[in-house]
């Protein structure tokens, strides 16, 4: 079933990518007529994949490919966040073909609710390429679920000097609403290039959607399903571009409370729950991806 749903979704993300090309080129312009404002946005024909994670090994995630944080992190890991990362499994599992990352209540080394943070640094990083995932989001006041990116000399460098780039991240009780941002030096955190992207007649809690950004020189595009709704360029940012300087790795992970989205409330919901359809890289043959 997976590999059907897989060729369904990649016929159907091609004759997304291709609509509107006015010439055999490989590198084409055209004018989005889906956003909110009339922009010329790059696209590129991302058709090679170099990473992809179907799901369909029960038990831990696949340790070719992710890894963890674990632990509390510096200062709530940079965001006053209030869970304690594990790579327990009533966290982080994969089960009937899905990547299940569980936030929950309890008390645990001196925090007050667990989660999972999981991440492919030192075994898949990569320079430009489209990155998407199929997820189903958690809900409720105080929930942080992300999909991002980060650069990967993140270790030797002080954040944000390394690049950020958030695919998708959304605040637990904005269930209709996500964010795609980019940090780095002169733009971040509340100062972050950012634009929101709004779901129509449903809610990123009750359905999967497919998150997802082509990244190239000189621009990162922001797609939600077919929709392309965003392009940061270097002439967008209010400090250096970094984004072309190095490959970067993925991580996904749900965060409780913290600046972003404040604690949880007594209305909020625990467990909750992020579901992962598929994780997918892809590359172009045009761009040097090493």
């Amino acid at each position: 079933m997976k590999t059907k749903i897989f060729k369904q979704n990649l016929l159907h993300r091609n004759v997304n990518l291709i609509f509107g090309v006015l010439s055999l080129t490989f590198l084409v312009f055209f004018t989005v007529t889906s956003c909110s404002t009339s922009e010329t946005q790059t696209v590129t024909n991302f058709n090679t994949i170099t990473m992809q994670d179907e799901f369909d090994v029960e038990g831990a995630p696949n340790s070719e490919i992710w890894t963890y944080d674990i632990g509390r992190g510096n200062n709530g890991w940079g965001n006053n966040e209030l869970q304690y990362y594990t790579d327990s499994s009533e966290n982080v599992s994969v089960q009937n073909g899905y990547l299940i990352i569980t936030a929950q209540k309890e008390d645990f080394q001196g925090a007050s609710y667990t989660s999972a943070r999981i991440l492919t640094k030192d075994l898949f990083e990569q320079k430009y390429g489209r990155f998407e995932a199929r997820i189903r989001l958690p809900w409720g006041q105080g929930m942080w679920p992300a999909f991002w990116l980060l650069g990967a000399n993140s270790d030797e460098v002080t954040w944000p000097a390394c690049g950020e780039i958030d695919i998708m991240e959304n605040r637990g009780q904005e269930p209709t609403l996500i964010n795609g941002s980019l940090h780095g030096p002169g733009y971040s955190a509340g100062e972050a290039i950012t634009k929101a992207y709004t779901l129509q007649n449903s809610r990123f809690d009750t359905d999967f959607h497919i998150f997802g950004i082509e990244w190239g020189p000189g621009y990162i595009n922001y797609y939600v399903d077919d929709v392309l709704y965003n392009q940061i360029t270097p002439e967008d940012v209010t400090g250096e571009w970094i984004f072309d300087d190095q490959p970067f790795y993925i991580i996904m992970n749900v965060a409780v409370g913290g600046n972003y989205v404040g604690s949880p409330n007594n209305e909020t919901v625990f467990p909750q729950t992020m579901l992962v359809d598929y994780v997918r890289v892809y590359k172009a043959e045009i761009f040097n991806n090493n």
